[in-house]
């Protein structure tokens, strides 16, 4: 199916939170691999560019037309096959344009269990989180993406099929050629299926919502918790107590069983399966923790029901920050050791500059990633707040330079970040990615300008 009315195009043609409207040639949607092919090879001859789309979640403009006269947006929305189901293999194919959460729900009937988890998940499809190569609130525990893809099958710019969908683990017979699609954003080739790993599916889960003295006595507390629970912890999130407040303006029925007057909160989950019991060995954590003042308050959730409303906290937070209007969004990531000073500086550097502004940082503890977000105040007209936001940026970035930190954690580069990544790009990293670029995709066809700005090689 081929889209060109304008009104109709517009779905595929805006970002995520409606901050970016663009146009472009054409909406293709194929409904399969020689079909996705067929129009790669088509848009070469026409000598016309192609922008990948999945679900069209993602934070960096990766997934967008820049130029409406020379790019198509492919859209991998009608190709949600779930191909095969593997429980004995511990695996799945599934094609690119499923949807994240039909494809856990798909695996959970057969005991599996695929542990990404993202906001998102009910809208992002499998080929964005393996092109983004999508972090989520249990990378500390499962990893990232990039951890739990088997084999990909992919179509190269010059509409080649390469068919690399093992379910293989152990396969070294040189190099692992799927490494160079995941996290690339369409800009090598487009990922029309995956394989991905599965776990067996964690049937005992305890969520808690546990309340500390300060972002250092957070990270204390995820030490011990790394410690006493092992590879059982799945999720240990860090909020400020802004987020109860953000969460309300989103969701004003939404419950808070805990006290909003302490420094710092933390969402603790531990999962697993089997002979071993989850909940016995949330209280003993617990306990230990409490009685020596590490935690100060603290529910633990007696309910599926009560641990999603956990959950809703921190994701109705995001939906408060929206409703606030355009905001500096950061996806940031420091060593875990540096991450409290990382923020300290960060927030005083904000507010030294704009004090009007308010900063609100949460986060990953477990991997070292942290939004950093500044919302400016209300009463600024669109040009005025979006110089807050653009000068605000580049002062995060400057104190995120002196903490070697990366500027992109888990929401890759897209178009929205490539500058201030093309600005600190190694020169012996820029040389072997350009090299890359131009050798598989001479003639710049895949998803152009983003991540990384490189010359048509005449």
């Amino acid at each position: 199916m081929v889209i060109v009315l304008p009104e109709a195009m517009l779905p595929y043609c805006r970002d995520w939170h409606g901050d970016v409207s663009t146009r472009a040639v054409a909406v293709v949607r194929p409904r399969g691999t020689e079909e996705v092919a067929a129009v790669v090879r088509l848009c070469r001859a026409l000598g016309l560019a192609i922008v990948p789309q999945g679900g069209n979640t993602g934070l960096v403009l990766g997934g967008i037309p820049d130029d409406a006269d020379h790019q198509v947006v492919l859209s991998l929305e009608r190709m949600t096959a779930i191909r095969s189901v593997d429980p004995d293999d511990f695996s799945a194919v599934v094609e690119a344009g499923c949807i994240l959460s039909v494809l856990k729900d798909a695996v959970a009937e057969q005991g599996m269990f695929f542990p990404l988890s993202l906001g998102a998940q009910g809208t992002c499809r499998i080929g964005g989180n393996v092109s983004t190569n999508a972090g989520g609130i249990n990378v500390l525990r499962y990893g990232m993406t990039r951890d739990l893809v088997l084999g990909l099958e992919v179509v190269l710019p010059d509409g080649t099929i390469f068919d690399g969908l093992s379910t293989l683990r152990k396969d070294n017979r040189g190099i692992d050629l799927k490494q160079i699609f995941i996290g690339a954003e369409g800009t090598l080739g487009i990922v029309t299926a995956v394989s991905v790993k599965l776990t067996p599916y964690p049937d005992q889960v305890a969520t808690a919502l546990l309340a500390v003295s300060s972002l250092d006595d957070a990270i204390r507390l995820f030490r011990r918790a790394r410690r006493d629970c092992c590879d059982l912890m799945s999720a240990f999130e860090f909020m400020p107590p802004l987020a109860f407040t953000l969460a309300r303006e989103a969701m004003p029925a939404l419950p808070v069983p805990i006290e909003e007057t302490h420094a710092a909160y933390v969402l603790l989950e531990i999962s697993g399966s089997g002979l071993v019991d989850i909940d016995a060995l949330m209280e003993r954590f617990l306990e230990g923790v409490m009685e020596e003042g590490l935690v100060i308050d603290g529910t633990i959730a007696a309910s599926q029901a009560q641990a999603r409303n956990l959950w809703l906290i921190r994701e109705g937070m995001n939906e408060g920050q929206a409703k606030r209007g355009a905001h500096l969004r950061t996806d940031v990531s420091v060593p875990l050791s540096r991450l409290p000073a990382f923020i300290a500086d960060a927030e005083r550097a904000v507010t030294e500059r704009f004090p009007e502004c308010v900063c609100v940082s949460y986060g990953h503890v477990g991997d070292g990633n942290v939004h950093l977000n500044v919302l400016p105040p209300a009463a600024l007209s669109p040009a005025q707040r979006e110089a807050v936001i653009y000068e605000a940026k580049g002062i995060v970035n400057a104190v995120l330079d002196r903490y070697q930190g990366s500027m992109s954690a888990e929401h890759g580069i897209g178009r929205l970040k490539r500058d201030d990544f093309e600005a600190r790009l190694p020169e012996a990293r820029r040389k072997l990615l350009t090299a890359l670029k131009q050798a598989i995709d001479p003639e710049m066809m895949m998803n152009p300008g983003c991540q990384l700005n490189v010359i048509k090689i005449s």
